[in-house]
Protein backbone atom coordinates (compact mmCIF):
# COMPACT_ATOMS: atom_id res chain seq x y z
CA UNK A 1 0.00 0.00 0.00
CA UNK A 2 1.34 3.43 -0.94
CA UNK A 3 1.54 6.33 1.49
CA UNK A 4 -1.21 8.08 -0.51
CA UNK A 5 -3.49 5.04 -0.16
CA UNK A 6 -2.83 4.89 3.57
CA UNK A 7 -4.09 8.46 3.91
CA UNK A 8 -7.48 7.63 2.38
CA UNK A 9 -10.28 6.41 4.66
CA UNK A 10 -12.18 3.28 3.66
CA UNK A 11 -15.89 4.15 3.79
CA UNK A 12 -18.89 1.92 3.22
CA UNK A 13 -22.35 3.17 2.23
CA UNK A 14 -24.96 0.66 3.35
CA UNK A 15 -27.98 0.79 1.06
CA UNK A 16 -31.25 -0.27 2.69
CA UNK A 17 -33.92 0.62 0.12
CA UNK A 18 -36.46 -2.13 -0.69
CA UNK A 19 -38.28 -0.30 -3.49
CA UNK A 20 -36.28 -0.01 -6.72
CA UNK A 21 -38.29 3.08 -7.70
CA UNK A 22 -37.02 4.91 -4.61
CA UNK A 23 -33.34 4.10 -4.95
CA UNK A 24 -32.57 7.70 -5.87
CA UNK A 25 -32.09 8.75 -2.26
CA UNK A 26 -29.51 5.98 -1.77
CA UNK A 27 -27.86 7.09 -5.02
CA UNK A 28 -27.74 10.65 -3.67
CA UNK A 29 -26.01 9.52 -0.47
CA UNK A 30 -23.53 7.38 -2.38
CA UNK A 31 -22.75 10.32 -4.67
CA UNK A 32 -21.53 12.24 -1.62
CA UNK A 33 -18.82 9.59 -1.11
CA UNK A 34 -17.55 8.78 -4.61
CA UNK A 35 -14.64 6.70 -3.28
CA UNK A 36 -16.77 4.64 -0.88
CA UNK A 37 -17.77 1.02 -1.36
CA UNK A 38 -21.52 0.46 -1.65
CA UNK A 39 -23.12 -2.44 0.23
CA UNK A 40 -26.59 -3.64 -0.81
CA UNK A 41 -27.70 -4.85 2.60
CA UNK A 42 -31.17 -5.93 1.44
CA UNK A 43 -29.60 -8.17 -1.21
CA UNK A 44 -27.41 -9.89 1.38
CA UNK A 45 -24.16 -7.95 1.09
CA UNK A 46 -22.39 -7.14 4.33
CA UNK A 47 -19.74 -4.69 5.55
CA UNK A 48 -16.23 -6.14 6.03
CA UNK A 49 -15.76 -4.56 9.44
CA UNK A 50 -12.03 -5.30 9.64
CA UNK A 51 -11.53 -3.00 6.63
CA UNK A 52 -14.00 -0.24 7.57
CA UNK A 53 -12.90 3.20 8.73
CA UNK A 54 -16.44 4.58 8.53
CA UNK A 55 -19.98 3.47 7.67
CA UNK A 56 -23.04 5.37 6.40
CA UNK A 57 -26.50 3.83 6.79
CA UNK A 58 -29.00 5.15 4.23
CA UNK A 59 -32.71 5.68 4.38
CA UNK A 60 -35.36 3.19 3.30
CA UNK A 61 -39.09 2.94 2.67
CA UNK A 62 -39.01 -0.14 4.89
CA UNK A 63 -39.92 0.21 8.57
CA UNK A 64 -37.66 -0.85 11.43
CA UNK A 65 -40.56 -2.70 13.09
CA UNK A 66 -40.99 -4.96 10.02
CA UNK A 67 -38.09 -7.19 11.03
CA UNK A 68 -40.26 -10.33 11.23
CA UNK A 69 -40.87 -10.24 7.49
CA UNK A 70 -37.58 -8.50 6.66
CA UNK A 71 -34.88 -10.45 8.57
CA UNK A 72 -32.12 -8.20 7.24
CA UNK A 73 -33.37 -5.42 9.55
CA UNK A 74 -32.42 -7.41 12.67
CA UNK A 75 -29.08 -8.13 11.02
CA UNK A 76 -28.54 -4.43 10.46
CA UNK A 77 -29.30 -3.79 14.13
CA UNK A 78 -26.59 -6.33 14.96
CA UNK A 79 -24.26 -4.45 12.62
CA UNK A 80 -24.94 -1.22 14.52
CA UNK A 81 -24.04 -2.83 17.83
CA UNK A 82 -20.82 -4.20 16.32
CA UNK A 83 -19.94 -0.76 14.95
CA UNK A 84 -20.46 0.73 18.40
CA UNK A 85 -18.37 -1.99 20.04
CA UNK A 86 -15.55 -1.45 17.55
CA UNK A 87 -15.84 2.35 17.76
CA UNK A 88 -16.10 2.63 13.95
CA UNK A 89 -17.48 6.06 13.00
CA UNK A 90 -21.04 5.65 11.75
CA UNK A 91 -23.65 8.01 10.31
CA UNK A 92 -27.30 6.96 10.10
CA UNK A 93 -29.71 8.83 7.82
CA UNK A 94 -33.51 8.56 8.25
CA UNK A 95 -34.03 4.76 8.38
CA UNK A 96 -30.37 4.60 9.43
CA UNK A 97 -31.24 6.93 12.32
CA UNK A 98 -34.16 4.73 13.29
CA UNK A 99 -32.38 1.37 13.02
CA UNK A 100 -29.41 2.66 15.02
CA UNK A 101 -31.62 3.80 17.89
CA UNK A 102 -33.73 0.64 17.71
CA UNK A 103 -30.57 -1.49 17.82
CA UNK A 104 -29.68 0.16 21.13
CA UNK A 105 -33.09 -0.34 22.71
CA UNK A 106 -34.91 2.74 21.46
CA UNK A 107 -38.47 2.93 20.16
CA UNK A 108 -39.56 3.65 16.58
CA UNK A 109 -43.23 4.30 15.78
CA UNK A 110 -45.35 5.28 12.80
CA UNK A 111 -46.34 8.92 13.28
CA UNK A 112 -47.62 9.99 9.85
CA UNK A 113 -45.73 11.38 6.89
CA UNK A 114 -44.00 14.75 7.03
CA UNK A 115 -42.67 15.71 3.60
CA UNK A 116 -41.48 19.29 3.58
CA UNK A 117 -38.66 21.62 4.57
CA UNK A 118 -38.60 22.22 8.32
CA UNK A 119 -36.53 24.32 10.68
CA UNK A 120 -34.59 22.18 13.13
CA UNK A 121 -32.81 22.99 16.35
CA UNK A 122 -29.26 21.70 15.99
CA UNK A 123 -26.86 21.18 18.88
CA UNK A 124 -23.32 22.50 18.90
CA UNK A 125 -21.80 19.36 17.43
CA UNK A 126 -19.01 18.90 14.87
CA UNK A 127 -21.43 17.02 12.61
CA UNK A 128 -23.47 20.21 12.20
CA UNK A 129 -20.64 22.66 11.58
CA UNK A 130 -21.73 25.06 8.82
CA UNK A 131 -25.22 23.52 8.63
CA UNK A 132 -28.19 25.89 8.58
CA UNK A 133 -31.37 24.85 10.43
CA UNK A 134 -33.61 24.39 7.37
CA UNK A 135 -33.53 20.69 6.42
CA UNK A 136 -35.47 18.14 4.39
CA UNK A 137 -37.98 16.15 6.45
CA UNK A 138 -39.23 13.08 4.62
CA UNK A 139 -40.45 10.32 6.93
CA UNK A 140 -43.52 8.56 8.28
CA UNK A 141 -41.84 6.80 11.20
CA UNK A 142 -39.92 8.44 14.02
CA UNK A 143 -37.74 7.61 16.99
CA UNK A 144 -39.94 8.36 20.00
CA UNK A 145 -37.44 7.15 22.61
CA UNK A 146 -33.71 7.20 21.80
CA UNK A 147 -31.52 4.16 22.33
CA UNK A 148 -29.17 3.56 25.24
CA UNK A 149 -26.44 6.19 25.50
CA UNK A 150 -27.97 8.14 22.61
CA UNK A 151 -28.41 11.83 23.35
CA UNK A 152 -30.65 14.08 21.27
CA UNK A 153 -28.65 16.55 19.17
CA UNK A 154 -31.40 17.72 16.80
CA UNK A 155 -35.10 18.34 17.25
CA UNK A 156 -38.00 19.81 15.30
CA UNK A 157 -41.57 20.80 16.09
CA UNK A 158 -42.89 17.53 14.67
CA UNK A 159 -40.05 15.28 15.86
CA UNK A 160 -38.43 15.59 19.28
CA UNK A 161 -35.71 13.05 18.40
CA UNK A 162 -34.58 14.47 15.04
CA UNK A 163 -30.93 13.57 15.49
CA UNK A 164 -28.86 11.64 18.01
CA UNK A 165 -25.28 11.01 19.03
CA UNK A 166 -23.85 8.17 21.11
CA UNK A 167 -22.28 9.39 24.33
CA UNK A 168 -19.09 7.30 24.03
CA UNK A 169 -18.97 5.78 20.53
CA UNK A 170 -18.55 7.72 17.23
CA UNK A 171 -22.15 7.18 16.14
CA UNK A 172 -24.29 10.03 14.80
CA UNK A 173 -27.79 9.86 13.32
CA UNK A 174 -30.19 12.30 11.65
CA UNK A 175 -33.86 11.78 10.86
CA UNK A 176 -33.72 14.34 8.06
CA UNK A 177 -32.20 13.87 4.59
CA UNK A 178 -28.97 15.84 3.95
CA UNK A 179 -28.68 14.21 0.51
CA UNK A 180 -31.97 15.54 -0.89
CA UNK A 181 -31.81 18.74 -2.95
CA UNK A 182 -34.09 20.82 -5.17
CA UNK A 183 -33.17 18.46 -8.03
CA UNK A 184 -35.34 15.80 -6.38
CA UNK A 185 -38.43 18.01 -6.03
CA UNK A 186 -40.48 16.34 -8.80
CA UNK A 187 -39.89 12.86 -7.37
CA UNK A 188 -40.70 14.08 -3.87
CA UNK A 189 -44.07 15.43 -5.05
CA UNK A 190 -44.88 12.25 -6.98
CA UNK A 191 -43.74 9.77 -4.35
CA UNK A 192 -44.47 11.47 -1.04
CA UNK A 193 -46.89 14.37 -1.67
CA UNK A 194 -44.18 16.93 -0.96
CA UNK A 195 -45.46 20.26 0.41
CA UNK A 196 -43.40 23.37 -0.39
CA UNK A 197 -44.10 25.04 2.96
CA UNK A 198 -42.63 28.40 3.87
CA UNK A 199 -38.95 27.51 3.43
CA UNK A 200 -36.71 27.38 0.37
CA UNK A 201 -34.13 24.86 -0.80
CA UNK A 202 -31.81 27.84 -1.17
CA UNK A 203 -31.58 27.87 2.63
CA UNK A 204 -30.54 24.21 2.82
CA UNK A 205 -26.86 23.49 3.54
CA UNK A 206 -27.31 20.11 5.18
CA UNK A 207 -25.03 18.47 2.61
CA UNK A 208 -22.20 19.76 4.78
CA UNK A 209 -23.04 16.93 7.17
CA UNK A 210 -21.40 14.44 4.81
CA UNK A 211 -18.23 16.52 4.58
CA UNK A 212 -18.18 16.87 8.35
CA UNK A 213 -18.66 13.15 8.86
CA UNK A 214 -15.85 12.31 6.46
CA UNK A 215 -13.61 14.69 8.41
CA UNK A 216 -14.61 12.96 11.65
CA UNK A 217 -13.70 9.59 10.12
CA UNK A 218 -10.30 10.97 9.19
CA UNK A 219 -9.75 12.29 12.70
CA UNK A 220 -10.65 8.90 14.16
CA UNK A 221 -8.04 7.19 11.98
CA UNK A 222 -5.30 9.44 13.30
Amino acid sequence: MSTADADVSTLYVVRSEVDADCEYHCDAVAAQFPDAEEVDFVAGERVPLDDADGVVLTGSTAAVYESERRPWIAEQETLVRELVDRAIPTLGVCFGHQVANSALGGTVEHVGTTATLVEATLADDPLFEGVDPVVVSLHGDAVTDPGRNMEVIASADHARVFGTRHRTAPLWTVQFHPEITAEHRTRLVEDFGWEPGGNSFEAVTAGRIFENFEALVGEART
